[in-house]
């Protein structure tokens, strides 16, 4: 029930946890990115955990981590891979993996199946995957799959497992809400308030002390040293083709400009262009009625407005596109009249028509002198599109016949770059002060989906059909500098540590006092540290609720609190201790408001419903059986965080 109030007072309800691995599908290929997918691929690395029948290896488990953190990253883009897994990114994947996996085990082992049109339309429906008239393209489909080194086979094979897993959980997503008498004692504390005191003990407020000795950095180096291990890096090989590169040789010839412009003559002949009011009748007789009134003087506005009409107004409207929308005898009569003329009533495809001729526009038609600098800018792009597509397809089929990045540079006569060392977010760790450009980051996302010997891969680089030639040329591991290589940053670090830990114990000392009845402003004065004065804090559980993940911590932690007691609480970034101190509770009662009471009803049903999907997921493993190896986890763990490099 504790679980249940606090999920409650964070606003954390709703969420069918169990099926957050489902996203990685929707976002992969939203993304153009299904490298998430790959989890029906052939087994390698040693097994971390054994689902039913079902082995999931090192390699399966390394891979979707880093997929999920890379779309995590879209939310944070300064999110790196240590800090994922630290605040628990690795066990999330491993347990969401392993519960997609039971589920599909169950219902398969239930008769459950997915039909080959279920899965066709959910491929066909990733908006990544369609032309632009909306329908399914095949083309687009089958260059993802080769971009990220995935079959058909494999994809349909995770959607029939998101789908079996919907189909299982779809029943426990539904909330029911709970009965009065069970939603009343919760709905009356979110109406309970808290006053009381928060002091502070920075840590900049403790003496410097001595000069840490050799053996303190060291030690502290040791017991540290995964803040210090720099990620796995990659060295990247890679060769850009743009739009720009080619237009030196993608000028069009006389001849070509000449043959363009003759094709176009039409576009390019000179032609008149009329401003026509018309109105549309059903029969001849009205259509007579109208015409003698507007030739009579009417405007044509007035008398088609008293016939119930509307009308319509063609702006610098062609004699062909008029012709098309009317009817030939129409355009010729409407385009042989003069301005201010009225034609009709004649036949169109709609009904009878009468015209008024508003405007005529003479224009002028181009000479192919005056047309070539628009033909030549539009041949050019044209044939630079094609020489850009001719020659990835050219690429693609050498590397399909497992060309080397060198020798498919070499072949196209391209110029190859080498990057630094770097991360997964482009960034060079020996030079903070240059970030890789957002363009070039789909260069290094290519880099390090790939495995060492992996053939050179294609990655599009603009909207104009350029592309990049990318080929991993070495994997620098994770590890962590020399020692005498950082000291002196160590040795700051060390001194930021013995003040933290010497202002925890002056904290955790004011703290006793407090608990055994001494006022906290009189165990504050007899710390004998300077420290900000003491402030109020009060609040209700609603306002808590409200504020969502944005609570202060001193304050969130007075609602965990007893009655006239204090506790301690680490500030982040090394900045001190909080010394919290709660002095009064005043209960809620919410008999007296419905709206709060109803409204706690349909959250606790929620609440409830995924502690359902919770328990019957749990149920589903242990029916279909699951056991971790946790020293492969641990390896896998290791090589993501750089623990295992520097080991």
């Amino acid at each position: 029930m504790l679980s249940l109030i606090r999920r409650l007072i964070n606003s954390k309800v709703g969420l069918i946890i169990t099926f957050a691995f489902l996203a990685i599908i929707g976002l992969a290929f939203a993304a153009t990115d299904i490298n998430g997918l790959n989890s029906a691929a052939t087994p390698t690395g040693d097994t971390v955990a054994t689902i039913g029948k079902r082995k999931l290896t090192e390699t399966e488990l390394r891979s979707r981590v880093q997929s999920e953190m890379e779309n995590a990253r879209q939310q944070q883009p300064g999110l790196d891979m240590i800090s994922f897994v630290n605040n628990g990114g690795l066990d999330g994947s491993l347990n969401r993996t392993i519960d997609g996996l039971a589920l599909e085990q169950y219902g398969l082992a239930q008769g459950m199946v997915v039909s080959k049109r279920a899965i066709d339309g959910q491929i066909a429906s990733f908006p990544s995957l369609q032309s632009l008239d909306g329908k399914f393209n095949q083309k687009l489909y089958e260059q993802l799959l080769a971009q990220q080194r995935l079959t058909d086979q494999q994809v349909r094979a995770d959607i029939a497992r998101s789908i079996i897993g919907q189909q299982l959980m779809a029943q426990m997503g539904r909330a029911n809400p709970v009965p009065l008498q069970l939603a009343l004692p919760y709905a009356s504390l979110l109406l309970e308030k808290r006053e009381g005191q928060v002091g502070f003990i920075p840590t900049r407020a403790m003496a410097e002390g001595a000069p840490p000795t050799d053996a303190e950095v060291a030690t502290f180096y040791k017991r540290n040293i995964a803040r210090y291990t720099v990620p796995e890096r990659r060295v990247i090989r890679y060769a850009i083709v743009t739009h720009d590169q080619l237009k030196g040789s993608t000028t069009p010839t006389e001849a070509e400009v000449a043959a363009a412009y003759q094709a176009q003559r039409a576009k390019y002949a000179p032609t008149e262009k009329r401003t026509l009011v018309q109105v549309i009748l059903a029969d001849q007789a009205s259509a007579n009625a109208l015409a003698a009134k507007v030739k009579a003087g009417t405007p044509i506005e007035t008398a088609a407005r008293a016939a119930g009409l509307e009308p319509a107004t063609l702006t610098a409207v062609e004699k062909a596109t008029y012709a098309g929308q009317s009817s030939a005898a129409l355009a010729d009569a409407a385009f042989a009249a003069a301005k201010g003329a009225v034609v009709g009533p004649l036949r169109s495809a709609l009904g009878f028509a009468v015209v008024r001729v508003d405007a005529i526009e003479q224009v002028a038609g181009k000479t192919l002198e005056q047309a070539k600098p628009e033909l030549i800018a539009a041949l050019t792009k044209d044939k630079t599109a094609r020489a850009l597509s001719a020659m990835h397809d050219t690429i693609d089929e050498a590397i399909a016949d497992k060309a080397t990045f060198a020798e498919v540079v070499a072949d196209q006569k391209l110029t190859a770059q080498v990057t630094p060392a770097l991360l997964s977010d482009g960034r060079n760790p020996d030079d903070a002060t240059v970030k890789a450009a957002p363009d070039f980051l789909p260069v290094v996302a290519a880099a390090f989906a790939a495995e060492q010997g992996d053939s050179p891969q294609l990655v599009p680089m603009d909207q104009e059909g350029g592309f990049a030639i990318v080929g991993l040329d070495r994997v620098v591991p994770a590890t962590a500098p020399a020692l005498a290589q950082i000291r002196p940053a160590i040795a700051r670090d060390f001194a930021i540590d013995r003040a933290r830990v010497a202002a925890r114990k002056i904290s955790a000392d004011i703290v006793a006092k407090i608990n055994k009845g001494t006022p906290i402003a009189q165990a504050f004065a007899q710390s004998g540290v300077k420290a900000p004065p003491i402030q109020p804090i009060n609040a209700s559980r609603a306002q808590l609720a409200s504020a969502g993940r944005n609570v202060p911590a001193p304050l969130a932690l007075m609602f965990s609190m007893t009655e006239k007691t204090g506790k301690l609480l680490e500030l982040g970034n090394n900045e001190g201790w909080a010394i919290v101190y709660l002095n009064h509770i005043e209960r809620g009662n919410a008999a007296n408001q419905p709206n709060i009471v109803q409204a706690t009803r349909a959250d606790l049903g929620k609440v409830l419903s995924n502690e359902y999907a919770e328990q019957f997921v749990g149920a589903i493993r242990r029916q279909v059986g699951v056991k971790k190896n946790d020293k492969a986890i641990a390896t896998v763990r290791a090589a993501l965080t750089g623990q295992g490099g520097a080991n």
